[in-house]
């Protein structure tokens, strides 16, 4: 009778060490009875939800950041600096797609006229008032360019030269340019800003003030 228990009890002795075997090392440890597979264990590394030093190993853990491989490129390669006003909303909307578009190709440089960090003498001495009388874009090479051209020239710079692309021929050009006159003219009252000497007010005596410090 003893000799038919030891056979029959066998298999399934078997089959637990393999179940146990398959296990992850924290739950032989926390449910097994025995200390085979985890030789003199440590009380001080387990606690109710599992061995300690998994969790320090987790936590002490950094990920380096993935580099986004469409990051915007160097400016040093732009062939276009775009002159934005960046108080604008709806100037911005536009901004925001071109800079988007600009990370796969580094053409466009972008540079925010309403910042403190703006000088005429750096931009082909174009002063904040002429900028913000209308659209400027400055080429490479210097050559400053206005109005409808500048969208045209600014979505070529990013593969997308095809949305302006009937702007180079009349009379479309000219209407164009005409319909741009417009919104130029009164855009800040549309987006709901002061008029643009109460903007050049504030803007000398903010000029002033940082002068000063």
């Amino acid at each position: 009778m003893q000799m038919a228990f030891r056979v029959a009890s066998s298999p399934v002795v078997r089959r637990s060490n393999i179940s146990l075997l398959s296990l992850p090392a924290y739950l032989t440890t926390k449910f097994s009875s025995s200390s085979k597979f985890l030789p003199n264990p440590n009380p001080s590394l387990l606690n109710q939800n599992g061995p300690r030093y998994s969790i320090r190993a987790i936590s002490g853990t950094t990920v380096a950041p993935n580099k986004d491989i469409n990051e915007e490129k160097s400016p040093e390669n732009w062939k276009i600096k775009m002159l934005y006003d960046g108080e604008c909303p709806l100037c911005m909307r536009e901004v925001d797609m071109l800079r988007e578009r600009n990370k796969s190709y580094g053409t466009i440089k972008f540079l925010d006229i309403s910042s403190d960090e703006y000088r005429p003498e750096e931009n082909e001495g174009l002063d904040y008032e002429t900028v913000m009388g209308r659209i400027h874009a400055i080429l490479s090479d210097g050559t400053v360019v206005t109005d409808v051209e500048v969208f045209r020239r600014l979505y070529e710079a990013v593969g997308l030269g095809w949305v302006y692309a009937i702007t180079k021929y009349e009379p479309i050009a000219t209407i164009a340019d005409t319909v741009y006159g417009v919104w130029a003219k009164y855009r800040l009252q549309v987006t709901g800003r002061p008029s643009l000497e109460e903007v050049l007010k504030a803007r000398r005596k903010k000029v002033g003030s940082t002068m000063s410090l």
